[in-house]
């Protein structure tokens, strides 16, 4: 497939990926690739503590997966072995495994081979954190998101008052905080910016905004 039909759309927890990340896909015609959830997927999977087995155990247990991605926009569809993935895998206890998963170099080569497989057979908006970096390097076109961590910490407190649980906006904020400093400082595929990323910082943005911005560069590129 050409590199020209992937969007790539990276940036750390909490920044607003997923839901811009769909609205782009639904503009653009295209289907929409949620690696976070893949590793969410991955997590669910294989359970607790399972980024503390031997990597032989590890690869094993990584080869029984298989991800598919069928749909475009916000009717993409991603599963995992068959079945479409569900709202089990948005915990804030899910998201730490996954971000411990994801520390692992034989995890994130799985996970490299899968969404490079699924980009193979897809026009797609992918969103991650390695997106323009590692995985579609050569992509159409490459947004990276950013705000600060009491910003984040504050939409997810207010998603989660929303959706009516209970949340503790300094928790959130410190959970944001340990997962930024483990995803950009880790050795394998760091969280940073690909060299010709649009960098967006959406701390004082609304999603219109952010979702303009993208609109733009798209259209002078």
């Amino acid at each position: 497939m050409p590199d020209s039909t992937i969007v790539t759309l990276d940036g750390p927890a909490g920044v607003g990926k997923t839901t811009l990340a769909k609205r782009l896909a639904e503009h653009l015609g295209l289907a929409y690739l949620d690696t976070g959830a893949m590793f969410r997927a991955t997590a669910c999977a294989l359970g607790q503590d399972s980024w503390t087995w031997p990597e032989e155990k590890l690869r094993q247990a990584l080869s029984g997966l298989h991800f598919t991605l069928s749909g475009a926009g916000a009717a993409s569809i991603l599963a995992v072995n068959g079945a479409s993935l569900t709202e089990a895998i948005r915990t804030e206890t899910v998201a730490m495994w996954a971000s411990n998963l994801a520390a692992l170099p034989v995890v994130r080569e799985f996970q490299k081979i899968a969404q490079q497989d699924i980009g193979q057979g897809s026009s797609l908006v992918a969103e991650g954190r390695d997106m323009g970096t590692v995985i579609f390097p050569t992509a159409r076109c490459k947004f990276f998101l950013d705000a600060t961590p009491e910003e984040r910490g504050r939409r997810r407190f207010l998603q989660l008052e929303a959706q009516g649980q209970p949340a503790d906006l300094a928790g959130i904020i410190e959970q944001i905080r340990a997962r930024d400093l483990q995803d950009r400082t880790r050795a394998t595929a760091p969280l940073v910016p690909a060299v010709d990323a649009v960098l967006i910082d959406t701390t004082s943005l609304d999603q219109d905004q952010v979702f303009a911005a993208m609109v733009q560069a798209l259209n002078q590129g």
